[in-house]
């Protein structure tokens, strides 16, 4: 973050006569980072709550306290009083990413933000500096965090925006006003609070509201609720697919080769590009693309564009290859959903090995489509070749059930240990096993018992 005067950060949330031009150099909403010179926002939280440290920053030489409500023996000129951590944080990001000019791409959508994040990345670093969302700050609180590493050499950002309400991503948007957008696609994540798909999409598009007049807006063009939506007249919309090829960016010939995928990427205004991707499936070519439309609709050379993609890298435990004593462990566990379910299937069903295994746990956060939804898994697992098939999670018996009755050979497990053990009695060096299941069921917890044992039974 660099020096910014009080009253152009903080404008909005308090008098400005309350607002002196000393320069804020950190806003903070941990109380062990606190410093002098810095902004500190009490959050209210299950376990800690920010306002009982703020008397303490204030001591410890915050130039302002931001606070839900009056604190007892809080300096009044140091107390700015909002009822809405969350609100006061996306006013200060927003008041420091006006102080700015990078090209930013705002990516929001069911599935693959992360993934397309990083190839937006990826590509945009290839150009100049580039700064992304780290890790899984794309809400009202992380979001913020982003914009506050602006500087003023920072050419380029790639900033993911997420949500679990109507609104939040209009809010995102408002603050970080991206230069372009990107929507992945339409699915059924969040279906719990909203309900249904045509208000996921309704959300999702809630991102043209912070885009200026004439901004390219990238769109999967093989997902039917973004093809039938009815879009802002202010955006220009960039259509990218799989299959369709009088898209404007389209993917042919695609080819796995080992750990990677090579593709021919045809653009209508650019011309043809032979690309490597060091990933693999379908749907990572599909988020390649999108950002690939992105950089080169920001006016970007489209060459350059398209080989950048190779620099992409897989971040966290999306789609993380692990070598394993012979073994190789697809860890795909940071989040899951009936469409990313599909895509890892569809992409395992043909990774070479001797046997494939996949440990599958709980879909969160589907409302009253958690059973359906389940259930279709199974019926998918039991038509993708997989040898055997582990299940982790109360919803995931439905999956068990179903591919059983489809011919599938199946396990159901109670604890990370009992997965653990059929993974060590069943594997043999030759196979791969796909893990995936929402970050809530923590199936990291039974790969880190299969990877500490399982080196020392293969070598017997």
């Amino acid at each position: 973050m660099q020096p910014i005067s009080a009253k152009i950060l903080l404008a909005g949330l308090a008098p400005q006569s309350q607002l002196s031009d000393e320069e804020i150099t950190l806003v903070t909403t941990d109380s062990r980072k606190i410093q002098a010179g810095c902004v500190f926002v009490a959050f209210p939280g299950a376990k800690f709550d920010g306002h009982d440290f703020a008397v303490q920053a204030a001591e410890q030489g915050a130039a302002y306290v931001v606070v839900n409500h009056p604190v007892e023996n809080l300096p009044e000129e140091k107390m700015i009083v909002c009822p809405d951590s969350y609100r006061a944080m996306m006013t200060i990001g927003a008041n420091y990413r006006n102080q700015f000019t990078p090209k930013l791409v705002g990516i929001t959508g069911s599935v693959g933000k992360t993934t397309t994040k990083e190839f937006c990345y990826a590509v945009l670093s290839a150009f100049g500096n580039a700064i992304k969302t780290e890790g899984n700050q794309n809400n009202e609180l992380g979001m913020p965090n982003t914009l506050l590493r602006l500087e003023a050499n920072t050419q380029f950002a790639a900033v993911e925006m997420g949500m679990s309400n109507r609104g939040e991503i209009s809010r995102l948007s408002r603050a970080a006003r991206p230069d372009a957008g990107i929507i992945t696609c339409i699915g059924v994540s969040h279906m719990e609070t909203l309900g249904s798909r045509e208000n996921i999409l309704a959300a999702k598009l809630e991102i043209c509201e912070g885009l200026p007049e004439g901004a390219p807006l990238v769109l999967n063009g093989d997902d039917m609720y973004l093809r039938g939506a009815k879009l802002p007249s202010h955006v220009k919309p960039v259509w990218f697919s799989l299959q369709d090829t009088v898209a404007d960016v389209y993917a042919k010939n695609l080819q796995q080769v080992g750990d990677s995928t090579n593709f021919v990427l045809v653009d209508a205004e650019n011309g043809s590009f032979t690309v490597s991707i060091p990933t693999i499936g379908k749907h990572n070519v599909a988020n390649a693309l999108a950002a690939y439309c992105a950089a080169t609709r920001l006016g970007l050379d489209a060459e350059k564009a398209a080989e950048a993609l190779s620099n992409f890298r897989q971040t966290g435990m999306r789609q993380h290859m692990v070598e394993c004593a012979g073994v190789t462990v697809i860890e795909d566990c940071y989040n899951a959903n009936p469409d990313s379910m599909k895509a890892a299937l569809e992409m395992f069903r043909t990774y070479p090995c001797k046997h494939r295994f996949a440990l599958l746990a709980d879909m969160l956060e589907l409302g009253e489509i958690s059973q359906s939804a389940h259930e279709e898994l199974g019926r998918q697992v039991s038509a993708s070749d997989v040898d055997c098939l582990i299940t982790y999670g109360s919803a995931c018996e439905a999956a068990a059930k179903t591919a059983a009755e489809n011919g599938q050979e199946t396990v159901h497990a109670s604890s990370y240990r009992e997965i653990a053990d059929i993974l060590l009695e069943r594997v043999q060096p030759g196979d791969a096993i796909l893990v995936k299941g929402s970050r809530g069921m923590a199936l990291e917890k039974a790969l880190s018992l299969f990877y500490a044992e399982w080196p020392l039974k293969a070598a017997e």
